[in-house]
């Protein structure tokens, strides 16, 4: 009998969720793209495991997968996330999240294969494609939440003649449409330039010829009928095996001459460009669900589209990925209706014009903010400042272990005084409300500042740090493990993602709108929360939030004036003039006070303060916000 070797390495866990319909098991969209991608890449670095809330759910899936048959069954860091979500052999590092499950793969794959380029260059050009959280992209919001959800809402009622089609595709579309920027293009654009002259050159030649009663068949370049924008991308993609020669030949002086802004603009191939990424692996299993079910003869309503779709299977190891996944591509046989009515193609424009318009509106301001705190302060509305209840309370950083000291990683001394006076303040208002067995969650923890302080100071509390960024996560994890400190979690996930119960949140500095997210998600939890906030002039309205969020604001002011607010609450640096701190200061109150107000209508007492000493920061401000028993 052979023995598992007690030093090697467990396999990462993977679990995906597995709902059910009209009591039959289902595949959600974001289970079936992480699939398509572990079958793309030919990933095994993980245990899979399908998460059903009924009990005896039976998966169909051909590859090997264990059923949790509920949630309750999952580990804590899991089971207070949205799935997907990988948990690594620790136990303590959780990443949750369609996107960052999607590039934890990819890495992985390349960890265990440094020759899958294929599988690296899904990342795209310098490895951010999908990078950014859907809170501050757009793109990866319309990739990553918006199209899968749209697509999942339409098929639930294919045919409900009312409905219209998805504005998140019709936004799709119109990307599609849009000339392609990308790195260093200038070359296959004069290439565009010269194959359009050839075919001009032979356009003329044949219509000459036809004048002259001449037989003019002749044999199509491939090149032409195909694209010359196609065959780049599909050189690219089979540049190891040479199947696709690429073209060296220099262009003619002409060309070369011939300025960048007056080259032909290069079309979509795929949906960030020319090349395969990331997101065509995100949207396939989307749009594939969509198109095979005709649902309301949409496809004839984005050709674009269709076009990209059947463009996809060309894509060596897409055909097999998605045969593996059960999922049968449909080719361009099926696509063979004729084209849309007048009055298809009307429906399909003003959706598309009423969507743009949706997504697209700006909010454009100018003038300063005297007008707007003059309108408040006659609404009997001014900023005010609570007392802080421990101004002289300090940790003792001389006797604390090295690695909990901020002094970590590259932070100057000035810096590193600054950042221990800051975290003096959220420690002490989180240790005062803190109780034994409570549950304190950082929330945009970065480094793990602020958590590792508190994991450190209760260990009779867990602490959970969840941040986007994984470079910074690693480093508190890091650090941690130094510390030996076993009351601590990571999250890597945009901080809405994390759904798990818990008493306390904290975050220092959380920009814009996350300072929003973390004070709605303590008050979901019913939970206290110690935020600062930072970056006013990011706040604006999102599909979340919009403002002012208090009524007494709302009835006060409008969105434009309120942003005139968030732009001047971030004119408090140091080297600004004392007379406009001062402005700023009273802008970032006036701010910070419809969001303490907003929360009192939840039944919390909130209290606005400045964090001492009040050059700690030019972002000085702290909310507390206590739930009412």
């Amino acid at each position: 009998m052979t023995q598992t070797d007690p030093h090697q390495e467990q396999p990462e866990c993977l679990y995906l969720e597995l709902s059910s319909q009209n009591e039959q098991p289902s595949v959600p969209l974001h289970t079936s793209i992480s699939l398509f991608l572990l079958s793309y890449c030919e990933c095994t670095s993980f245990k899979v495991f399908l998460v059903s809330a009924k009990p005896d759910t039976q998966s169909s899936q051909s590859w090997k997968s264990q059923v949790c048959h509920c949630r309750f069954d999952l580990p804590v860091l899991v089971r207070g996330c949205r799935l997907p979500a990988v948990l690594d052999e620790t136990g303590r590092y959780c990443r949750a999240g369609l996107a960052v499950v999607l590039r934890h793969i990819i890495d992985r794959t390349c960890e265990a294969d440094p020759r899958r380029k294929d599988a690296a260059s899904l990342l795209g050009f310098k490895k951010t494609c999908l990078k950014a959280c859907a809170e501050v992209s757009q793109w990866t919001r319309l990739c990553e939440l918006s199209i899968p959800s749209a697509v999942e809402a339409h098929l639930r009622q294919p045919t409900n003649p009312s409905l219209h089609l998805p504005s998140a595709l019709l936004n799709l579309e119109k990307t599609l449409g849009e000339p392609v920027k990308v790195h260093n293009d200038d070359k296959i654009r004069r290439q565009k330039l010269q194959q359009q002259q050839k075919n001009h050159q032979k356009k003329i030649s044949q219509d000459l010829q036809e004048d002259q009663g001449t037989d003019v068949t002749q044999p199509q370049d491939s090149q032409s009928a195909n694209g010359l924008e196609l065959q780049a991308a599909l050189a690219k993609l089979y540049v190891d095996s040479g199947a696709v020669p690429s073209t060296t030949i220099r262009e003619s002086s002409d060309i070369r001459k011939v300025k960048t802004t007056e080259l032909p603009q290069l079309e979509h191939v795929f949906a960030e460009g020319l090349y395969f990424t990331l997101t065509d692996v995100v949207l396939l299993p989307c749009i594939h669900q969509y198109l095979v079910r005709k649902a309301l003869g949409g496809y004839l309503l984005l050709p674009l589209l269709l076009r990209w779709y059947l463009q996809v299977q060309e894509v060596p190891g897409v055909p097999r990925a998605a045969q593996a996944c059960g999922m049968a591509l449909s080719t361009r046989k099926a696509f063979t209706t004729g084209p849309p009515t007048i009055a298809e193609t009307q429906q399909s424009s003003q959706a598309n014009q009423e969507s743009l318009e949706m997504t697209m509106k700006e909010v454009h301001f100018v003038g300063g903010p005297r007008p707007t705190m003059t309108k408040l302060k006659e609404s009997g509305i001014e900023a005010v400042f609570s007392p802080h209840p421990c101004p002289s309370w300090t940790l003792p950083w001389d006797s604390l272990p090295e690695a909990v000291n901020p002094t970590e990683g590259k932070m100057s001394d000035v810096r590193a005084a600054r950042k221990r006076q800051q975290l003096n303040n959220l420690v002490a208002m989180a240790t005062e409300l803190a109780r034994p067995g409570d549950t304190v969650v950082d929330f945009c923890s970065g480094g793990g500042h602020v958590g590792i302080v508190l994991a450190h100071t209760l260990p009779d509390c867990q602490v959970i740090l969840i941040e986007n960024k994984e470079e910074s996560l690693v480093r508190g994890k890091v650090r941690s493990a130094e510390l030996g400190l076993t009351n601590i979690g990571f999250i890597q996930a945009n901080l809405d993602y994390f759904t798990g119960p818990f008493h306390i949140g904290v975050a220092l500095h959380a920009c814009g709108v996350a300072t929003d997210m973390v004070v709605e998600q303590c008050i979901q939890a019913g939970a206290t929360f110690v935020v600062s906030p930072c970056c006013y002039g990011f706040v604006q309205n999102t599909l979340k939030f919009t403002f002012p969020r208090s009524k007494r604001f709302l009835e006060t002011l409008s969105y434009k004036e309120h942003m005139i607010l968030c732009r001047f609450a971030d004119q408090t640096a140091v080297q600004l003039p004392s007379e406009r701190r001062l402005i700023g200061k009273q802008c970032m109150g006036l701010v910070d006070l419809d969001r303490s107000w907003a929360a009192e209508t939840h039944g919390y007492s909130v209290r606005v303060m400045t964090m001492e000493p009040d050059s700690c920061s030019p972002k000085n401000n702290m909310l507390v916000g206590v739930p009412s028993v």
